[in-house]
């Protein structure tokens, strides 16, 4: 029984338990640190594959040497072990766009799993509800909606804002049956955040941080860059409080402008899903198109100011954040996704059909097609164009941009893991 629906809540810890659950979080890093640098080093050395069934023998054994592992608990511990497992096996299949398991650095985001036997919840009131952690005792959080389900995973973390705990439920849902209703093309783009063929006007994001928010955080990226230096300089490396505090300010303002891009994300996508029978989107490839245009020392890129703002107004955006979600709400409402091949799409006329760069000189708002005179907005153009492969695909996703299979190159010095046989897994 696997979670099939996840729920995140605000969690309110007291004073003491923020303290220990940032304590936690630092273990929790560490451990899998040192976990992965494990399997490494025996694979490189032995060609031998550990797994976390005979890691967790092993953690048992320095919960009782180091006091700072064994505050952790142990089901924690397990828990992370597993999530590494899953990481490696994401790794191996060819199909999964994961890579190499990386190591996680200091300020990376804290999160401490727990499996779902070891938490038990209890509701307070309508708008406040418990959760009750190992070695830790209740956490109140805020219950902003009903849980829904069997928890089957809890985890703990923290952002900009605060901690949050999630749970993964299994709420047993089915796919709803096809609700009947009528198609649209959708083009994701940046001036338009989306374009709906059957809708004539664009759907615009507000601006995820204001003039002066985005002002602040210029001028706090300059004085933790300033504050870096100073700490290289004078205090070897080490952050002081004013650096500590900075880098908390910045998190914030970016944990602010994330959640109101991912607000109006779920509005959009929940709205396409629930009034359409079918939607068709590009089967973009998010990451190359957000390659970096810096080149290297004898052959540097050209235009890199203009490149980098471009890839922070895509990725503003979340094209591949709307895709995931409208993958799983399609099947909560009874619709179907479609990903089209996305060449061509704003250069293809969609009254005739013929693919002219000339029909949209200058990369502008209009195109103009200069075979049949046929004069639309260019989004809206592609959206048609989108909605009229979609329907010619029948649901069936192209394989026109995988031509052949993309070999994932591991990270330097770990080559050789992806070069060499699989050996068969071990418990």
């Amino acid at each position: 029984m696997k979670a099939d629906m996840g729920r995140k809540y605000r969690a309110y810890p007291t004073e003491g338990q923020e303290s220990v659950l940032t304590g936690w979080g630092h273990t929790a890093r560490a451990l899998w640190n040192v976990a992965l640098e494990q399997r490494v080093y025996l694979w490189e050395q032995r060609r031998y594959t550990l797994r976390a069934v005979e890691q967790c023998r092993h953690l048992t054994a320095a919960r009782a040497d180091m006091d700072w592992m064994g505050d952790l608990p142990a089901q924690a511990g397990q828990q992370i072990l597993r999530h590494l497992d899953t990481a490696y096996d994401n790794f191996w299949n060819p199909e999964h766009p994961a890579r190499f398991p990386s190591h996680k650095k200091r300020g990376h985001r804290l999160s401490i799993p727990f499996p779902g036997q070891a938490v038990e919840v209890r509701k307070l009131n309508r708008k406040w509800a418990q959760v009750r952690i190992p070695k830790l005792g209740w956490l109140r959080f805020r219950r902003s909606c009903a849980i829904g389900g069997t928890i089957r995973n809890a985890t703990l973390s923290r952002d900009g804002n605060g901690w949050h705990i999630s749970f993964g439920v299994h709420t047993g849902a089915k796919p709803a049956p096809p609700n009947g209703k009528p198609g649209c093309g959708v083009d994701f783009g940046v001036a338009a955040s989306a374009y709906v063929s059957t809708e004539t006007a664009p759907r615009l994001m507000p601006p995820s941080l204001t003039k002066n928010e985005k002002a602040r955080l210029q001028h706090l990226e300059r004085t933790k860059a300033r504050q870096i230096t100073y700490a290289k300089k004078h205090n070897n490396g080490r952050y002081g409080n004013r650096l500590r505090r900075t880098i908390a300010q910045i998190a914030k303002l970016k944990t602010r402008q994330a959640n109101r891009r991912q607000d109006f994300t779920h509005q959009l996508t929940t709205d396409l899903a629930k009034n359409h029978g079918w939607f068709g989107i590009e089967d973009l490839r998010v990451k190359n198109m957000t390659a970096s245009a810096r080149g290297t020392v004898e052959e540097p890129g050209k235009n890199v100011g203009q490149k980098a703002g471009l890839n922070r107004s895509i990725l503003d955006n979340s094209p591949g954040e709307r895709r995931r979600q409208l993958a799983y709400k399609a099947r909560l409402y009874g619709s179907e996704l479609r990903a089209v091949p996305p060449f061509h799409t704003s250069q293809t006329c969609a009254a005739c059909g013929n693919a002219d760069p000339g029909s949209r000189k200058g990369c502008g708002r209009l195109f103009a097609c200069v075979h049949c005179g046929h004069e639309d907005d260019a989004d809206h153009n592609a959206s048609v164009e989108i909605e009229a492969r979609a329907r010619r695909t029948g649901g069936t996703v192209t394989n026109s941009t995988r031509s052949t299979t993309t070999v994932r190159v591991p990270a330097t010095g770990r080559r050789r893991m992806r070069e060499a046989p699989k050996p068969a897994h071990t418990s």
